[in-house]
């Protein structure tokens, strides 16, 4: 933001130069990006960081400026010459949006005359880079750089009945900006408008058929306060920036519109003449309660880690309105309503660090760094990073909340069972996750958007599940969670083949569950205790998560009881000394039977030397009938002390084929 120095001493007396104004503004987080000399004055470019909107205009880097040297703010004195006519004879505002537009205000001028600016007016804007327009559109564009609050003048004559709706676009409505852009509106979009349409972009720009012009007499003056978010999506959609859209992003000040709106008033009058109409509309419908927040003197000087002395800190507060009240230990502020920024202890703390001054904390000429080795929880999340990526698995590291429609699709309870924060800022996506499997389906989407597939990733975070007590703290646990768009016996691989690497003895099993998301689930379970699940997730799933045409798989599991199982000894086997003999069977059974029953009639009849049962493939097509699938497994036979013949393991195979007929009903399949 440019400041033009004459015109900052209308709010603050100070003899500084201009580079001692800079260095202060700097200490107190408002850094100069550069300094201008002009012939008889001096621009400086302040960089203003978002969440300070009340510093977009002179009397909020006055007010800075004021606290950091103790000298006075100086306010304008607001005089009115108001007609008899009372505004309300004029003008009408309906808020049809009431979350979208917190505040609005009317006022009607009268006997105006449009023309050019008094030249005092239009140096100003022109040294601030401002383009000068007419005395009435200056004027506005003035009271914006004051106050930082964006005014909007409309032709009166052009505002069917005189009446302001405050309202969504319909679909296909459109308008012309004052600039010339074709602005095609949307359902999401805020507009002003009046009985006959749009007559502005809510925040952004106003329309070009009711701008101020030559001929204009009666002016419609708005205030208001309208939705950052809401302005700034409509602003990039339209692809219409401005100063008003720059500013309500930032958040104005919903107290002072009325003020700014009087201001403004008087501005006009005083350029371009008139009358002011008596009193203003004024719609309100959601008042904020004005914020208090705490803070402990002993919190600020263990932070800090300086001692500030009370009376500072209560001199400092003070200067910057806060209002302080010190009872004890404990200081407690009135928030004042421009400082949308501060709503905790620790930007209390903040305001006092940057006023008190930085240069307050002392340094050391050496810096001590103490190298200490990872601890075995980094040593192991690393070496299952190490194996994911081996397997082609890339790591992602997502926000730790969701929105409700996410987390009602992995939870029993759905988004009424998740603990979710209170903040202005994450008005959506706002629970804690439960699990890390919807994150990692939205990452998937963005790939498949993108086209970068195959996608195979990963994910360690914590989740949160509430405890059925309602003071007491969540169940916090770790876990590892992993999506592909591939095929799940892949997925079921890496699995088994991490377990396997993290313990060389781990019984690992698949035991078929019905999971809330899965189309086809199991429970993972070490050595029959279970550590997680995996499955192929379901089709309505994928649906709701635009995830068109494919069915992914996911697995989740418990990162402490995985870490539980490393350290153990290993156990070394030898090479084996005798050769194995494979046989591969193709059974036909129902399509109801699933892997485990055949495990199990296989384990049933199995002799000492069956080695290992391999899952091969599923068949289904031509020469299976309706209602039954071909399985095709390998069975390894080893005889520790010598050398198996072929006869021997027909026996073996012989009595397995018998266990799997008499179990599943399966007939061997010949080619």
């Amino acid at each position: 933001m440019k400041i033009l120095l004459s015109w900052l001493s209308d709010y603050i007396k100070t003899d500084y130069s201009a580079e001692q104004i800079v260095e202060i503004l700097s200490d107190v987080g408002l850094p100069c990006e550069g300094i201008e000399k002009l012939a008889d004055d001096t621009v400086i470019d302040v960089e203003v960081t978002s969440n300070r909107g009340d510093c977009l205009g002179y009397i909020g880097v006055a007010r800075e400026l004021a606290a950091a040297t103790g000298k006075e703010l100086i306010m304008p004195k607001i005089e009115l010459d108001e007609s008899e006519k009372d505004v309300t004879e004029f003008a009408g505002v309906q808020i049809d949006e009431p979350d979208l537009c917190g505040r609005y205000t009317a006022r009607v001028i009268e006997g105006l005359k449009v023309g050019p600016s008094p030249g005092w007016l239009r140096k100003r804007l022109e040294a601030i880079g401002m383009r000068s327009v007419s005395n009435v559109v200056d004027a506005t564009n003035y009271a914006m750089m004051e106050t930082g609050q964006p005014p909007h003048a409309f032709d009166y004559d052009k505002i069917a009945q005189g009446k302001i709706i405050v309202r969504k676009a319909l679909a296909g409505e459109r308008i012309v900006s004052i600039d010339g852009t074709q602005c095609e509106l949307n359902p999401d979009m805020l507009v002003i408008a009046d009985p006959g349409g749009p007559v502005a972009v809510a925040g952004v720009m106003g329309g070009l058929d009711s701008e101020v012009g030559e001929k204009t007499t009666r002016i419609l003056l708005e205030d208001a306060y309208f939705d950052p978010v809401s302005v700034r999506t409509t602003s990039r959609k339209l692809g219409l920036p401005s100063e008003a859209a720059f500013r309500f992003e930032r958040i104005v000040d919903i107290e002072k519109i009325d003020w700014a709106s009087k201001r403004t008033s008087q501005l006009i009058v005083r350029v371009a003449g008139g009358k002011v109409a008596k009193g203003v509309v004024d719609v309100y419908p959601k008042k904020p309660e004005q914020k208090t927040v705490t803070l402990r003197l002993s919190r600020l000087n263990k932070l800090l880690g300086i001692e500030v002395p009370a009376e500072k800190v209560m001199k400092i507060l003070s200067a910057l309105s806060f209002e302080p009240e010190v009872k004890d230990d404990l200081v407690t502020c009135t928030v004042p309503s421009w400082r949308s920024d501060v709503y905790r202890e620790v930007d209390l703390i903040e305001e006092v660090a940057r006023v008190h001054g930085y240069d307050k904390v002392p340094t050391e000429r050496k810096i001590k760094i103490e190298v200490v080795p990872a601890d075995p929880r980094n040593k192991f999340a690393e070496s299952v990073r190490t194996y994911l990526n081996a397997c082609g698995f890339y790591e992602t590291i997502n926000v730790g909340f969701v929105n409700e429609s996410v987390a009602g699709l992995f939870s029993e309870g759905g988004a009424e069972r998740h603990l979710s924060v209170r903040d202005e800022l994450r008005k959506s996506a706002n629970l804690l996750r439960q699990t890390l499997i919807g994150s990692l389906l939205g990452v998937l989407k963005t790939n498949v958007n993108a086209k970068n597939l195959p996608c195979r990733i990963y994910e360690i975070a914590d989740t949160f599940v509430p405890t059925e007590q309602r003071n007491e703290l969540p169940i916090q646990k770790t876990k590892l969670a992993l999506v592909s768009d591939g095929d799940f016996r892949d997925l079921r691989g890496v699995v088994e083949g991490l377990i396997s690497r993290i313990s060389k003895d781990a019984q690992i099993d698949f035991a078929p569950a019905e999971l809330i998301w899965a189309e086809t689930g199991a429970e993972v379970l070490i050595n029959s205790q279970p550590v997680g699940k995996a499955g192929v997730v379901s089709k309505t799933v994928s649906d709701k998560l635009d995830l068109k045409d494919m069915l992914p798989c996911a697995a989740e599991l418990d990162f402490e009881m995985l870490m539980s199982l490393a350290g153990g000894a290993i156990k070394v086997k030898p090479i084996p000394r005798f050769p194995a003999i494979q046989r591969d069977l193709s059974i036909i059974v129902d399509e109801e039977i699933r892997w485990a029953d055949i495990i199990k009639a296989v384990e049933s009849k199995a002799c000492a030397e069956l080695e290992d049962v391999q899952f091969v493939g599923i068949y289904r097509g031509k020469g299976i009938p309706a209602g039954r699938k071909s399985v095709t497994l390998t069975l390894r036979f080893r005889d520790e002390d010598g050398t198996l013949t072929h006869e021997t393991v027909d026996g073996f195979e012989s009595d397995i084929v018998r266990s799997l007929t008499e179990s599943t009903k399966a007939e061997l399949r010949t080619v």
